[in-house]
């Protein structure tokens, strides 16, 4: 693997944002919300509304009509349709209404997907586990009712709920029930947290999985979202221009990172002291050679500091050790190696030997626990 395919992105970039206070950041995150909205305010006015909007001949305008994926009675097509943008899952009609026509919409941007869903009646649904992604459910109209480990909560027009990794969940869509869908990468949303924090995550990203809509930070979320809705509806630019979207998808995250809580929040809002230069050369240092056997002391001589030193300076300013910060590295590395290998003529060993992982047990443990799925199932995508 080269030295580029064992590093993170841009040293320098990551060390600006370790140099800024997390408050700093949520507030750069909500001025640069207020610019790109401003940039676009005319069409904004044009198209804010959530809800489904009337036509010239009266008849309800869709979201996203123009991704229509089904419409129609057959579970099984619509099972397997929307297990093909979600994951695997078991549904289950509620009540005597009989049969009902399920609209399904469906439209990507980047890596951020969207979604109408509207099952025409009753339904229990069983997802399975939301390995790689997390999913925000808003309703547009009716209830559902939502039970995510041992709680159970109503999620209606003014309650969005948030499905995540590493929880498991069953949901009742009562009638009338219709709802907006937002699918994120779980990968880009750590990646964009990790920016953020200035350091690697210590453990998974989890969401309160209740979203209150009526909250300031969450309407600058929703303004954002809807101004990718009416893109999509409309066949705009925003979609199609991959650098463009990037720093749109970039910006979507960032603002949900600020406006949700979760088990970050208070770190993030907590201001960190800025690590020395010596402590920020030495992350480069790790950055850059990550494919190579380095040891502490290679670190601690090539920054010109002791080891011990090395370490304490790793603890107060990161939370973690040179080589933990080390192998967080080396392990998105093999992720991505996996990601884009062909499982034909790759393993597991290949990829973890070449980022530096010489005990595949281990290695394969702490793979687990940190992206919830094994090496191998990784490479099988």
């Amino acid at each position: 693997m080269s030295r580029v395919g064992c590093r993170r992105s841009s040293a320098a970039g990551e060390i600006a944002l370790r140099e800024k206070s997390q408050a700093g950041t949520m507030a750069y995150v909500e001025i640069v919300t207020v610019v790109l909205m401003s940039l676009f305010r005319a069409r904004w006015k044009a198209r804010m509304a959530m809800e489904p909007r009337s036509t010239a001949d009266g008849a309800t305008a869709l979201p996203i009509a123009r991704f229509e994926q089904v419409h129609t009675i057959d579970l099984d097509q619509v099972r397997s349709a929307v297990g093909s943008a979600f994951c695997p899952h078991t549904l289950e009609p509620i009540g005597t209404d009989g049969a009902s026509p399920v609209r399904f919409h469906s439209a990507t941007a980047g890596t951020v997907g969207l979604h109408y869903l509207d099952y025409g009646t009753g339904m229990c649904i069983r997802p399975s586990d939301l390995d790689d992604f997390y999913l925000i459910q808003i309703p547009l109209s009716g209830v559902a009712e939502i039970t995510w480990g041992s709680e159970t909560f109503e999620s209606t027009p003014a309650v969005a709920s948030i499905l995540q990794p590493g929880g498991s969940v069953t949901m009742q869509w009562h009638p009338g029930n219709r709802q907006l869908i937002v699918r994120l990468d779980r990968q880009s949303m750590e990646r964009q947290l990790q920016e953020a924090l200035g350091a690697p995550l210590r453990e998974p990203l989890r969401f309160d999985p209740h979203m209150e809509l009526d909250r300031p930070g969450i309407q600058s979320w929703r303004g954002m979202l809807t101004l990718l809705r009416a893109e999509m509806e409309n066949g705009g630019s925003l979609p199609t221009e991959p650098i463009v979207m990037k720093e749109f998808e970039r910006l979507l995250l960032s603002q949900l990172i600020v406006a949700q809580p979760h088990n970050y929040t208070e770190v993030l809002q907590r201001p960190v002291p800025v690590a020395p230069r010596t402590i920020r050369r030495a992350v480069e240092i790790l950055e850059h050679h990550a494919d190579e056997l380095l040891t502490v002391e290679d670190v601690a001589s090539a920054t010109g500091i002791s080891v011990r030193a090395l370490q304490d300076g790793f603890k107060k300013y990161y939370g973690t050790t040179p080589m933990g910060c080390l192998r967080e590295v080396r392990m998105k590395a093999v992720r991505t190696w996996l990601l884009d290998a062909d499982p034909s003529t790759t393993t597991v060993s290949d990829a973890a030997t070449r980022c530096g992982f010489l005990h595949l047990g281990r290695f394969s443990v702490q793979y687990r626990e940190k992206f919830g799925e094994s090496p191998s199932e990784t490479l099988r995508r």
